[in-house]
């Protein structure tokens, strides 16, 4: 069985609060990866219908802060699936009420496994990109991937 990548989409909506921030105010970074990790194993898990377990994490770009009182809207998707593992994008974004503003904040890039109740590996459902941008995500994952096993040494 094949599924689109909107299948997979995912939205979670978080609030910054004041244990959530730093001295200076700031959505704590380990704070925001946690949630960027949380957002992206559900949308894997959406996708295999599995539980997903984190495999790694290719970077996560912080373009700007998050303050307390932000509202951090985080969307996530499964860009391509190799085999039992599949990559999954995260955009984070700034909502502001008030002000009427969504702007991005962050992006990441994830690598989930499927898993049985065993723990072990399994494959999961291929995915069909249909939008331009989808396509694009597709593809650019398959060189991300390449470049994760070349330095690896696979």
């Amino acid at each position: 069985m094949n599924k689109t990548v909107s299948e997979s989409k995912l939205t979670m909506t978080e609030l910054v609060l004041p244990h959530h921030t730093n001295q200076l105010g700031n959505l704590l970074g380990g704070q925001l990866m946690h949630w960027i990790d949380i957002c992206a194993a559900l949308s894997a898990a959406k996708h295999s219908q599995r539980v997903c377990v984190t495999k790694s994490v290719d970077f996560i770009d912080f373009k700007e802060p998050h303050k307390l009182g932000d509202v951090v809207v985080l969307e996530a998707n499964v860009n391509r699936v190799f085999n039992t593992s599949m990559e999954v994008m995260v955009s984070v974004y700034k909502e502001s009420f008030r002000e009427g503003i969504k702007r991005l904040s962050n992006t990441a890039y994830l690598t989930f496994v499927s898993v049985d109740d065993d723990g072990q590996p399994v494959k999961s459902f291929d995915i069909i990109p249909e939008t331009n941008e989808e396509k694009k995500y597709y593809e650019e994952a398959l060189r991300r991937r390449e470049e994760r096993l070349r330095k690896k040494g696979i």
